[in-house]
C-alpha cells in the first residue's frame, strides 16, 4: 500500500494516477470518493476546506477498502488525515487486511500550492477555502507523520516543488530503492 500525502495542491492525486497508469495499480483519492458521496450541511463543511469527522471518512475508506484487491499493490491519497484515522488504519494491517504502508509525503511550497489550486478552478478553491485547509494540513495532518514513524511506517519526503514528471521520478526511484517495485 502506497499512501500519498501533502497539503491540498500538493499533487497527491496527480501522481496517485500516474503510478497507477504506469504499473496497474488500483488508486483511490480519498478527496474525490468523498466529494461524491457527502451531501448535505457535511459536503458544504468539506468544501469550505474544513476536515470531516473521523468516523465519516473511516466509513468511507472502509467501504472502499472492500472494494480494492487489498492483496496487490494499491495507492491511496488524502487518508488518514488524523491520528485517530492512522490507528484505524494500523489496526486494520495488524488484521492483515491491509499491507503496512510506505508513504510519501509531498513537500511544496504555500505558494506554489496556491498558484497551483487557482488554476484549477475547482468551485472549492477560494481563497479562504485555500487558507483553511493549508492551515488544518499544518495543525491536524503534518503532525501525524511523526506518529507513522513512531508506529514503524516508512515515511519519504518528495520535494513536490519540482515538475509532476520530476516528482513521479523521485517518487519511483524510492519505490525501488526500498524494495517496493
Amino acid at each position: 500500500m502506497i499512501i500519498l500525502m501533502g497539503a491540498a495542491g500538493s499533487g497527491k492525486s496527480m501522481q496517485g494516477k500516474i503510478l497507477a497508469d504506469e504499473f496497474g495499480y488500483a488508486w483511490i483519492s480519498t478527496g474525490e470518493v468523498l466529494r461524491v458521496l457527502i451531501t448535505g450541511r457535511r459536503r458544504h463543511e468539506m468544501i469550505e476546506g474544513r476536515l470531516l469527522e473521523d468516523s465519516e471518512v473511516i466509513n468511507v475508506v472502509d467501504k472502499v477498502l472492500e472494494l480494492v484487491d487489498t492483496n496487490s499493490q494499491f495507492i491511496i491519497d488524502g487518508f488518514p488525515r488524523t491520528k485517530f484515522q492512522v490507528d484505524w488504519m494500523m489496526m486494520q494491517c495488524q488484521m492483515g487486511r491491509v499491507p503496512v504502508p510506505v508513504v510519501f509525503n509531498l513537500e511544496v511550497d504555500e505558494q506554489i500550492i496556491r498558484e497551483r489550486l487557482y488554476k484549477r478552478n475547482r468551485p472549492d478553491d477560494t481563497e479562504e477555502a485555500i487558507s483553511r485547509r493549508f492551515a488544518e494540513y499544518e495543525r491536524a495532518t503534518r503532525p501525524i507523520l511523526d506518529h507513522m514513524k513512531e508506529l514503524g511506517i516508512k515515511v519519504v519526503d518528495i520535494n513536490a516543488d519540482q515538475t509532476p514528471a520530476e516528482v513521479h521520478q523521485e517518487i519511483v526511484n524510492k519505490l525501488k530503492e526500498i524494495g517496493q517495485l
